[in-house]
């Protein structure tokens, strides 16, 4: 696999020899963003301080609002991003699919406003002043077509109602959502991620979250939860409810999760007496953040899983029968990544046998 790195972009040569662009810049919501040039998706989500717009106002002959970039090499883009606009420009040309307006002024979203595009695919609306009491629920409604929706770092206190069935992601990372609109993912079949972390949000009902039963990441990280949401979807394979204060883990606090891979829960305040031995009792996880707690123990974690994130925690000893119940030819942890540091102990407090339980480790960290 070739490598190309210019500035916050990394190519990537993908499956059927297809290349994509895998975009690292945390203006969407820290989440990496993958764009495939097989469906005329757009190489790069901002043209500032790369080529004169000048130029291409003299080589394009098609019509472009005064206040955008629309560049010959990919003419169903839009870039009015990083202009000062406090509303989104008129006239917009009917041909957009991909809108860029992030690192603006912009506070409201109207019906008229979008009701000339047909076809949009992509709306990012990151860095504005986007209020919940300005985004008219028919401004996304009648947007079909639309697939990527972010609004991060605005000031949405709700999450909109009216979204379209055909959304794949929702990026609203920080802003100050404290509820989620009546049936706002009622109709989501097809969302598969949610970015909802560095906001105010408290609670997760059954109804809030009915609907959404494909949604394989769901980011709740930097919320005000005191304990992990109930009912949230089963079809979850990363979940990530860092930075919230939880009192403990029960037993059941992940059950129904039979897909789940991917769990974070650093920053939150755990301590070993209030986690449920069985809680973590999950064959399909792959992937377990529990760094920068104040555990005294290492949990007990299921023989399968692969990573395990325990630095800063104030554990002193380890117990290896929180990684193997048992040491035999075919009983032996599946872990590959180990961290320990920043813990009360060291590499010489070790037991002897850790050695035939951990016997594909690749790096441990003490």
């Amino acid at each position: 696999m070739a490598l190309l790195f210019c500035g916050v972009l990394v190519l990537l040569c993908g499956l059927d020899a297809a290349w994509a662009i895998l975009v690292t810049d945390m203006d969407y919501g820290g989440i990496p963003l993958w764009i495939n040039r097989l469906l005329g998706e757009p190489s790069v989500l901002s043209l500032q301080g790369r080529m004169d717009p000048a130029w291409f106002r003299a080589n394009n002959p098609q019509t472009c609002p005064e206040q955008c970039d629309c560049p010959i090499q990919w003419e169903t883009s839009l870039y009015c991003d990083h202009r000062a606009l406090e509303n989104i420009p008129e006239g917009l040309p009917q041909r957009t699919q991909y809108l860029f307006l992030q690192g603006n002024n912009i506070s409201s979203l109207s019906y008229s406003t979008l009701a000339n595009l047909t076809n949009l695919r992509w709306l990012i609306i990151d860095n504005n002043q986007l209020k919940s009491d300005k985004l008219e629920q028919t401004s996304l409604q009648n947007q079909t077509q639309l697939r990527y929706f972010f609004a991060n770092r605005n000031y949405l206190t709700s999450v909109p109602g009216g979204l379209p069935a055909g959304l794949k992601q929702l990026r609203l990372a920080n802003n100050q959502i404290s509820s989620i609109s009546p049936g706002a993912f009622q109709n989501l079949q097809n969302l598969t991620l949610l970015l909802l972390q560095g906001n105010r949000l408290q609670t997760m009902t059954g109804d809030d979250v009915k609907g959404l039963v494909g949604l394989n990441l769901l980011d709740v990280s930097g919320n005000l939860f005191s304990a992990v949401p109930k009912h949230l979807p089963p079809s979850v394979q990363q979940l990530y409810l860092s930075n919230n204060f939880f009192s403990g883990l029960h037993e059941g606090s992940f059950e129904g999760f039979h897909n789940l891979k991917y769990l974070r829960l650093s920053h939150c305040g755990l301590q070993s007496e209030g986690i449920h031995p069985q809680v973590f009792n999950h064959s399909s996880l792959v992937e377990l953040d529990l760094s920068y707690n104040q555990l005294t123990t290492i949990p007990t974690v299921p023989t399968t899983l692969q990573y395990l994130y325990l630095e800063a925690n104030r554990i002193q000893e380890f117990n290896v029968t929180s990684l193997c119940r048992e040491v035999g030819p075919l009983s032996y942890s599946r872990m590959k990544i180990l961290r320990l540091d920043g813990n009360k102990m060291t590499y010489h407090q070790l037991p002897p046998d850790w050695v035939y339980c951990l016997r594909v480790l690749q790096r441990i960290y003490i």
